[in-house]
């Protein structure tokens, strides 16, 4: 008698379904995405989904936190090298301007992430729990507004940047974080604003 390919058999089929999913996101966008579309980019029969998954809200779910978790490690290991105040705001410019989110894939991806996620509030959640991730890692070298910020530049500079023919350059980048930076600074030895 041969055995199904599930669980210890197959170790990676659940990783390789999460994958497939933000493929099939990727190309398709989220509103698009059926179980038939992953299992085939999975290669995968279709009732391993449903073995792994309760539902497609689940699938998205854990897709999308993948890719948060993704990008939030690589943004947050580029905070934890700097040791110093300068080499933080380089840290920020650099996940600006850098490779932070990894491919244009992963962009494309954030931004389906924030449409779906305005649309299904189950999924707020893996957003919020992203963007706290991403205050944290700056609050180490940041007061807590200034790393709000920060993160909203981040946000802000990476969505215009993609889509923009001449986006802002890293010179132009680093003087606008250190504007923030600055200006706050400020603001909290004149003792105003929060943080």
């Amino acid at each position: 008698m041969t055995g199904s390919n599930r669980g210890p058999n197959d170790p990676g089929r659940r990783e390789r379904i999460l994958d497939a999913a933000l493929d099939v996101i990727a190309e398709h966008g989220a509103i698009k995405v059926t179980f038939r579309r992953i299992a085939a980019a999975a290669e995968v029969p279709l009732g391993s989904l449903t073995y792994y998954f309760d539902d497609m809200q689940h699938l998205l779910t854990e897709a999308f936190t993948r890719l948060a978790e993704s990008v939030s490690t690589r943004y947050g290991a580029l905070l934890t090298a700097a040791r110093t105040p300068q080499e933080a705001q380089d840290a920020v410019v650099e996940i600006i301007c850098g490779k932070v989110w990894g491919t244009d894939r992963n962009l494309l991806l954030s931004y389906e992430l924030y449409a779906f996620a305005a649309r299904h509030p189950e999924l707020r959640d893996v957003m919020r729990s992203w963007m706290q991730a991403s205050r944290d890692s700056l609050a180490g070298h940041f007061d807590p507004l200034t790393a709000r910020a920060l993160d909203a530049l981040v946000e802000g500079f990476s969505i215009h940047n993609s889509v923009d023919d001449r986006p802002t350059d890293r010179a132009a980048v680093a003087a606008i974080v250190r504007a923030v930076v600055e200006r706050r600074a400020e603001d909290a030895a004149a003792g105003g604003g929060q943080g």
